[in-house]
């Protein structure tokens, strides 16, 4: 391939920060962490991120766990047990283990990355895409690493159009016309619009791309800042913003949709409402969450590249009920069942936007 033409995800880690408490869930987080909650039926929610990294070519993954680790560990152990070192493909649980020093867990979701810096470096990688491992989307993060190379960036911020009355839940970004982020604001009372959109604004997904070189960098400055909370939304971005190039990718130009005028769909299920919410979306007729199966076939796994056929189930309820996947909901052990990843495409964003934290 030319340099043109080859899929920058062969370059790339994907970091999955999975450690949320997830205390607004109440009972659903009292022994599991919440990208460990199931989700659909037998899914769990970092199936998404999951499988979003994979379907977008990228076969060397990390997840950094603290709170309630157990149930989440074992589900990556059993369901997420194809990758094959011989083929450069690795899955990494880091929980967090006091790797820096006798005192200190993860401070933060920076912090959480540093403390694996000696891992990720074993990795050999150009590119690493930090992900939270506690949203329900379905996107090709190929694209956004693409964008990412091309415009130079220092960092590229994946970000949802928001209307803006709404934007003051989020994190939001006041971008120029060419897409270069000038200043983020968490949750402000007047928050920044498009400047070609007066009635919408930015919000941070939580998703970031960045060159492993300079991100290393970054994380070995900010460790030794002593006023830091170790944390990429408060404190990595907003650096990059003041010192560097910072660009915004938005959600439409690279979520995977069902069909062309399906909107793009993304949740944050942090509430017991929100939660509810987007299970019950899964129960309509033509649901905007579509699913794509990743499965393990014989030795070796099919990545769902004909996922928008339109054999095969459509939907996660189809699947549920389906005789390959078993039907209905988990039952004793679901870890040990075949395991269906989703992803999907879909409408306007409930308002809980805070990565998976370290707390």
């Amino acid at each position: 391939m030319t340099p043109s033409t080859a899929r920058l995800s062969n370059r790339t880690m994907a970091f999955i920060l999975a450690g949320g408490r997830g205390s607004r869930l109440h009972e659903l987080t009292d022994h599991r962490a919440k990208p460990a909650v199931y989700f659909g039926g037998k899914t769990r929610i970092i199936d998404f991120a999951l499988s979003n990294a994979l379907n977008s070519g990228i076969r060397k993954m990390a997840i950094a766990t603290q709170y309630k680790a157990h149930s989440l560990i074992r589900h990556c152990q059993r369901g997420w047990n194809f990758f094959r070192a011989e083929r450069n493909e690795y899955l990494d649980i880091l929980p967090a283990s006091q790797r820096v020093d006798e005192h200190h867990w993860y401070e933060g979701t920076a912090d959480a990355v540093f403390q694996n810096i000696d891992i990720v470096d074993s990795y050999d990688i150009d590119y690493v895409v930090i992900l939270a491992g506690d949203h329900i989307y379905k996107m090709d993060y190929e694209v956004m690493i693409r964008e990412h190379v091309e415009n130079g960036a220092d960092v590229t911020v994946g970000c949802l159009t928001v209307p803006r009355a709404d934007a003051h839940a989020f994190g939001v970004m006041a971008t120029d016309h060419s897409g270069r982020i000038t200043d983020f604001v968490e949750k402000p009372k007047n928050p920044p619009s498009l400047p070609d959109n007066p009635e919408l604004s930015l919000a941070s997904m939580g998703i970031y791309v960045f060159r492993w070189k300079f991100l290393r960098q970054l994380l070995m400055d900010d460790a030794h800042d002593t006023t830091s909370s170790h944390d990429f939304g408060g404190d990595i971005i907003p650096t990059v913003v003041r010192n560097g190039k910072a660009m915004a990718h938005r959600f439409e130009d690279s979520c995977v949709r069902h069909k062309a005028d399906a909107p793009a769909y993304w949740r944050d299920v942090g509430t017991i409402d929100a939660f509810w919410k987007a299970n019950i979306d899964l129960t309509d007729f033509d649901p905007d969450l579509k699913e794509r199966v990743v499965r393990h076939v014989g030795g070796r796994y099919d990545s769902g590249r004909g996922r928008h056929s339109a054999e095969g189930p459509h939907s996660i309820a189809d699947r549920l009920g389906s005789e390959e996947s078993g039907g209905g909901l988990p039952k004793e052990k679901p870890e040990s069942k075949g395991l269906g990843l989703p992803t999907a495409g879909v409408g306007n964003p409930l308002h809980e936007p805070r990565s998976a934290g370290f707390r």
